[in-house]
C-alpha cells in the first residue's frame, strides 16, 4: 500500500448533502504552522450577465434611428457606394445575422421576397443595387433626416427584449412617415444588443 504525503498547505473543506447531492465548499486553508487562513477574495470570479436593461433597449433603438439617418445623408453627400459601405457596417453591428436567420419583414417588400432572413436581403432592402432583389430601390436612401420612436410596450426576459410601437421618420422635405414596428433584441456574449426580429408595416387604414 502506498501512502501519499500531504503538502504543508492543507485545504480544509466542509462537506454536506443537499437533496441527495454532494456539496463541497471551501472553508479555510491551513499553512505549514497549522494556522487557519481565510480564503482569498483578491481575485473575483468572471461573471457573464446577459440580462437586458430598459436603458440598453432604448439606446439600441436610438442607434438604429441614427444609423438610418446616417446612411441617408451619406448617400446624399457621397453616393450609393459610400452609403452601401456604411449600411454593411450598420447591419453587421446592429443585427444578428452572424447567429443565423434574422426574422426581418421590412415595410415595403412584396412576395416572393417579403422576408429578409439573410444579410444580403437586408442590405438590398436598405440600399438597393442587388441583382437578386431587383425590386429594391433602397429604403435608407430616401432623404431621411430624423427618427422618433414611441414604444407601446417593452417586454424584457433575461437576455432578450421585445418592443412594439410606432416609428416616425422625417425626410429632408419635412414629410413624416409612420410605421408600426416590432423589434426583438438578443444580448450577445460581448454584451451587445442585436436585432433578431424586425417587423415593420404601414398602419392599417379602415375603408
Amino acid at each position: 500500500m502506498k501512502f501519499v504525503k500531504l503538502s504543508a498547505s492543507v485545504l480544509l473543506t466542509a462537506v454536506t448533502f443537499v437533496s441527495g447531492s454532494l456539496t463541497v465548499a471551501q472553508r479555510s486553508v491551513a499553512d505549514s504552522s497549522g494556522t487557519l487562513l481565510a480564503p482569498s477574495s483578491s481575485t473575483k470570479a468572471p461573471v457573464l450577465n446577459r440580462a437586458i436593461t430598459e436603458s440598453e433597449v432604448l439606446a439600441a433603438q436610438k442607434a438604429w434611428g441614427e444609423a438610418l439617418v446616417a446612411i441617408s445623408t451619406t448617400y446624399d453627400t457621397k453616393g450609393q457606394a459610400a452609403a452601401k459601405a456604411l449600411a454593411e457596417k450598420v447591419i453587421d453591428s446592429a443585427y444578428g445575422y452572424q447567429f443565423g436567420p434574422v426574422l426581418f419583414k421590412p415595410t415595403l417588400t412584396v412576395a416572393p421576397q417579403t422576408f429578409r432572413t439573410t444579410r444580403t436581403g437586408a442590405l438590398a432592402y436598405f440600399v438597393g443595387g442587388e441583382s437578386t432583389f431587383p425590386a429594391d430601390k433602397g429604403f435608407a436612401l430616401n432623404g431621411w433626416r430624423k427618427v422618433e420612436i414611441k414604444n407601446a410596450a417593452i417586454f424584457i426576459s433575461g437576455s432578450t427584449a421585445t418592443t412594439m410601437g410606432n416609428v416616425m421618420i422625417t425626410d429632408k422635405n419635412g414629410k413624416v412617415t409612420t410605421v408600426d414596428k416590432t423589434w426583438q433584441f438578443l444580448k450577445d456574449d460581448n454584451g451587445k444588443l442585436r436585432i433578431v426580429l424586425h417587423h415593420s408595416s404601414l398602419p392599417y387604414t379602415a375603408k
